[in-house]
């Protein structure tokens, strides 16, 4: 009778629903997003069939990028690629995504593309009318505005972006916190000599891409308005890698992937530098699409069907470190949403029930 009482008490344990309005030790989210960067890169490293491809008017920027990132093993590859990604994600958190092992992660909009992926990431669900990367106001909310407009988080959120089709996506003027994207200029901090510099740079500055600024000057725009600031919440999407791609660029766009992981290196120890963050900041890293293979690597979107495969991974106080997850059922896109909300103690799902539930394995029971 004991044994079987036990045995009821297990199965009860394991088996039971995430609460997403638990107690937990996150107070604080960051959520990155990089365009449109492979799987393939992320779990494999640089791949040599597409190094060669490389043009340049001698060998050496393939022998460049042969010398940074080659290595005879997926595992060594992956690592010097995406540094910060396997030293430290891999050892202390969990990453999704790798098909190789057992792990899919992928979108459920069927398009592909990154308007319809956004959407879906922010707001938990696919809405059908968002089939295209027009710049038309979101008419759904997004989980950074649904939590906008609880008093715990009114004026503790900003969103910055290389894309300037963000405004729109998070719809900025509902939303009601700021939104910083593509070439825009950011004046909300002022006195801030490192700001003052990115925004000069950015009126200075030759532009390959009309619509998005580089990475680098989203991403330090976005680190000061964390260290001024500190909000409670924080989204950063960084675009080239998407960029890169599309032009065929593979010595870029594998370039690009590196300074993501050191943004992301950069980040974390300004976490942790910090008494509003260190051990109470939960920091998730995902893209909005993938790409194909082969000489589709640069191509996405429903003719490529590859590319609705995605990757995601998760670094914190609640999240146990089983690193790189295999042999385990596939995670989606939309469940992103309602993970992000898990993790501050909220319940997103009870108000938004058509958005994928939190992803149970990054939650501490």
């Amino acid at each position: 009778m004991k044994l079987l009482s036990c045995l009821v008490l297990i199965s009860a344990l394991l088996f039971t629903p995430v609460n997403a309005q638990q107690k937990r030790k996150t107070e604080n989210v960051i959520f990155v997003m990089t365009d449109g960067l492979r799987w393939q890169e992320v779990f494999t490293g640089a791949e040599k069939a597409l190094i060669s491809t490389i043009a340049a008017k001698s060998m050496t920027d393939q022998e460049q990028i042969t010398d940074q990132f080659w290595r005879e093993t997926p595992e060594e590859r992956r690592k010097e690629l995406l540094p910060f990604f396997w030293n430290t994600i891999a050892k202390q958190g969990q990453i999704f995504g790798n098909r190789k092992n057992g792990s899919e992660g992928f979108v459920t909009n069927n398009l592909n593309f990154s308007y319809p992926g956004y959407s879906e990431t922010l707001c938990g669900f696919v809405d059908p009318g968002i089939n295209s990367n027009d710049k038309n106001p979101n008419p759904n909310v997004t989980v950074f505005e649904w939590l906008h407009r609880k008093p715990a988080f009114r004026g503790k959120i900003g969103a910055f972006a290389a894309w300037d089709a963000f405004p729109a996506i998070f719809n900025e003027d509902r939303a009601g916190f700021p939104v910083n994207a593509g070439w825009d200029l950011f004046t909300q901090v002022t006195g801030n000599a490192n700001l003052d510099l990115v925004n000069r740079m950015k009126t200075e500055t030759p532009r390959i891409w009309h619509n998005e600024t580089f990475d680098a000057y989203t991403f330090h725009t976005a680190l000061e308005f964390l260290k001024s600031k500190q909000p409670k919440v924080l989204y950063l999407s960084l675009g080239e890698t998407d960029e890169w791609a599309h032009a065929g660029n593979y010595k870029d766009y594998l370039l690009a992937a590196h300074r993501v992981d050191q943004y992301l290196a950069q980040l974390w120890k300004t976490i942790q530098s910090l008494p509003q963050y260190k051990d109470k900041t939960t920091l998730i890293v995902a893209t909005d699409h993938g790409r194909g293979e082969g000489p589709e690597w640069k191509n996405h979107g429903q003719k490529v069907p590859d590319s609705k495969y995605v990757w995601m991974a998760f670094l914190g106080p609640d999240t146990p470190a089983l690193g790189e997850r295999t042999k385990i059922p596939a995670v989606t896109q939309n469940q992103l949403a309602a993970t992000m909300a898990a993790f501050l103690g909220e319940n997103y799902v009870a108000d938004v029930p058509e958005a994928g539930k939190p992803i149970g394995d990054v939650l501490k029971r």
